[in-house]
């Protein structure tokens, strides 16, 4: 008899601890899951305020790069007009070089022929 008393009393004390560390994990649980609330909600304040803050900044962004983007298209057509003079000024330029290249080459040639004739003649 004296086991099975022994045998009862730590049956007993086991029922006795298991209940303090079932209470004392449900405590911790119950802890966690109010930590956790308080948590998401301060997570959704954060995430408001952000909101609220990033809005109007990526707006001002949105606008400074527009206004970027006109000087850079306003920049690349004056960048295309001068492009354009310069060639056709140049371009003008080029074609009567080349026009008079051609009027001189041919008044030298008629020269020179001429100058040749007039030897031959006079050489006789």
């Amino acid at each position: 008899m004296p086991a099975e008393t022994a045998l009862n009393n730590s049956l007993i004390f086991l029922i006795y601890i298991t209940s303090i560390v079932l209470i004392l994990v449900s405590v911790f649980l119950i802890k966690l899951l109010i930590d956790l609330s308080r948590f998401t909600k301060n997570m959704n304040t954060t995430l408001d305020v952000v909101k609220n803050e990033l809005e109007p900044t990526l707006m001002e962004l949105k606008a400074s790069l527009k206004s970027i983007n006109s000087f850079v298209k306003s920049a690349d057509e004056k960048v295309d007009t001068f492009k354009k003079a310069i060639t056709d000024s140049f371009g003008l330029g080029i074609a009567a070089v080349t026009k008079l290249k051609n009027v001189s080459g041919t008044i030298i040639t008629g020269a020179v022929k001429g100058f040749l004739t007039a030897y031959k003649l006079f050489s006789k």
